[in-house]
């Protein structure tokens, strides 16, 4: 009886593994894009790219594929712009995680304002980002596809 109840307790611990083991990657993945939003809005660059894992590939706007270099230096250069403030915000929709790759539906909101208007411009942009799990364990965007929504 007292076997009968630990391969009981096992099963039952190895079931809920995929779920916890799903719970951790959608925790990672939001404090990933939290921990990079934060950065972006405080104009800190040092970690800026860390969020984009090295083979990324996006597409933005209909403009032409791009990759991690182009996305590093587009980055670099806003920050560094000083005759406008951008920020972003983000609502994430929905978080799809499958072993070592995960889907996330959201949408981004950017504010742009320069300090010589009173003027926001707010622009929201739908996305969908596919994170991978690292080789040192951190979930990074490999690829994303993001659009301004009408």
């Amino acid at each position: 009886m007292r076997g009968r109840a630990l391969a009981i307790l096992l099963m039952g611990c190895l079931a809920a593994s995929p779920a916890m083991a799903d719970a951790a990657a959608e925790k990672a993945i939001r404090d990933a894009l939290t921990r990079w939003t934060a950065d972006f809005n405080a104009r800190d660059a040092s970690r800026i790219c860390d969020l984009f894992a090295p083979d990324l590939r996006y597409d933005f706007r209909g403009t032409p594929e791009r990759d991690y270099a182009a996305m590093c230096s587009a980055l670099q250069h806003a920050l560094g712009d000083r005759s406008k403030t951008l920020t972003y915000s983000f609502d994430i929709k929905e978080i799809i995680v499958s072993g070592d790759m995960a889907i996330v539906r959201l949408v981004w909101t950017s504010k742009l304002s320069r300090p010589d208007s009173a003027q926001v411009i707010e622009t929201k942009e739908p996305g969908l980002d596919v994170f991978r799990r690292q080789p040192d364990g951190m979930w990074r965007i490999s690829r994303y596809m993001a659009y301004e929504a009408p």
